[in-house]
């Protein structure tokens, strides 16, 4: 039984090998600026496609010197289910949205009473001396 498990795994390596080396790249574009920006894209084969840009903000002060970059990526999971996510990376972090991502749950209205209520008071600033 082992080894007929053994078997059954490296037919699956083969299988996987095989549809990976069918996965030739169709396109590849990408361009590099002076002025710190980029892009690229890319298609291959078996559906998995990529684009990005970037740019350097504030360029020349070492403070708030941030890159914001946009992009995208596509390809089908093994299910089946064409999986996409698109993206921006900045200075708040990686944002990824897609439709097959998990969403948080709502906000309590309790919550969100005592964050307004929080908006309309704020807290006065202490005296210094």
């Amino acid at each position: 039984m082992k080894s007929f498990i053994v078997v059954l795994a490296f037919v699956a390596v083969a299988c996987a090998v095989k549809s990976d080396e069918e996965a030739k790249i169709i396109t590849q574009n990408y361009e590099i600026n002076a002025d710190g920006s980029y892009k690229y894209d890319y298609e291959t084969g078996n559906g998995i496609s990529a684009q990005e840009s970037g740019v350097l903000k504030n360029a020349g002060n070492k403070d708030t010197e941030a890159f914001e970059v946009k992009g995208s990526y596509q390809y089908t999971a093994t299910d089946g289910k064409p999986i996409k996510i698109e993206y921006v990376a900045n200075e708040l972090g990686y944002q990824p949205k897609g439709d097959h991502l998990p969403t948080p749950p709502p906000v309590p209205a309790a919550i969100l009473k005592a964050l307004e209520y929080i908006r309309a008071h704020p807290q006065p600033e202490e005296k210094k001396f």
